[in-house]
Formats: C-alpha cells, structure tokens, sequence
C-alpha cells in the first residue's frame, strides 16, 4: 500500500517559476496526508507550509529529481518531529502550556509564568547567537535531526555541524551565567 496520495502531475523538472504550480497542485494531498498523521487539520497545515519551505531552494536549483516525493518525505519527518515534540513537552499543540483553571491552582501559575519568563531569556540567548550556530542549534534541539542530517541539509560537513553546536553550549551558558550573575550583583 502505497502512503502517499496519488501523483496528479509529473514536475520533475520544476523550477521557480513552475513552484507555484507545483503548489497548487500538492498543497491539498499534503494537508489531508498530514491531517491523517498528525489528527489536526491546523497543525497539518503548518507542517505543509514548512515542508514547502524546506525543499523550495532544492526544487528551483533543480537539484530534487522527483519534488513530490522530497515534499512527502520531508512533511513527513516534521510530522513525526511534531508527535514526538507533543510527548516530551508538556504543552500542547498551540505552544500553550495545559492550566487547571480551578480554586488553589496558583502555584501552577506561577510555574507557568516562570516558564514563560525563562523561554523569553532564551529566545533573547538564542537570537544573539551567530545565525550558523543558531541554525545548527534549532535543527538538533527542536527538529530533532541527528548531526548527518544537519550536515546534509546546509551542505556542510559533520565536523563544522559539531563545531557549531559546541559553540552554542559554550555561548549559551556564557550568557546564563552572566544572566544569573546580574541579580547577584544588584543585590550587593
């Protein structure tokens, strides 16, 4: 049983002008492919929107021999990167945390504005790396690539991926300890 819907036309050899087309003419199977994996026509939505995203420079360079097939590919993977970032991740599917609204609840509160407060310190630590390190950062740490994958999709080598990656931990820390030490010497 093939997973993948039928192919309405042949677009092998799209270029940029011809994504458009090609858009037009996958947009839909994708959505009710990824509606079927993911459960939810909106999360399938924004999946789709990135599949196309990542394999548009690979269609227009005319380096995709068969477009359709990196597109299912590459929509599935984040599909399944997006289930496995909704079972280790204790919010749900819009970004928001799950908030009991009832009597006594105020401790749960407060840790959601905590965590709220500490994901804006290290979106603010994360912009303020090198866009290559932050790059090959995002990919590890929230697409869950491995550093081969990385390495294959920039077109790098996997030795410059651990490079980056190894600058980002020693950046990262660098600028939570700085941070951590700011209260400190306030206080003094």
């Amino acid at each position: 049983m093939n997973p993948l819907p039928p192919d309405p036309s042949d677009h092998s050899t799209s270029s940029r002008r011809d994504f458009d087309g090609f858009y037009r003419a996958t947009v839909q199977p994708l959505r009710a492919y990824l509606a079927r994996l993911l459960g939810d026509q909106s999360e399938a939505q924004d999946v789709a929107q990135n599949a196309f995203i990542r394999i548009q420079p690979a269609v227009d360079a005319g380096r995709a021999r068969e477009p359709r097939l990196l597109l299912f590919a590459t929509a599935r993977r984040l599909a399944l990167n997006e289930i496995r970032r909704r079972r280790h991740h204790p919010l749900d599917a819009t970004g928001g945390a799950q908030l009991d609204m009832t009597p006594g609840t105020a401790a749960a509160v407060e840790d959601l504005v905590g965590a709220r407060q500490e994901l804006a310190r290290l979106e603010e630590i994360l912009l303020r790396l090198p866009p290559g390190c932050r790059q090959v950062f995002l990919l590890r740490k929230v697409e869950d690539l491995t550093h081969e994958e990385i390495a294959r999709q920039l077109g790098i080598t996997r030795k410059t991926v651990e490079n980056h990656m190894t600058r980002a931990y020693r950046l990262l820390r660098e600028a939570y300890q700085a941070a951590e030490a700011l209260p400190k010497q306030k206080l003094s």
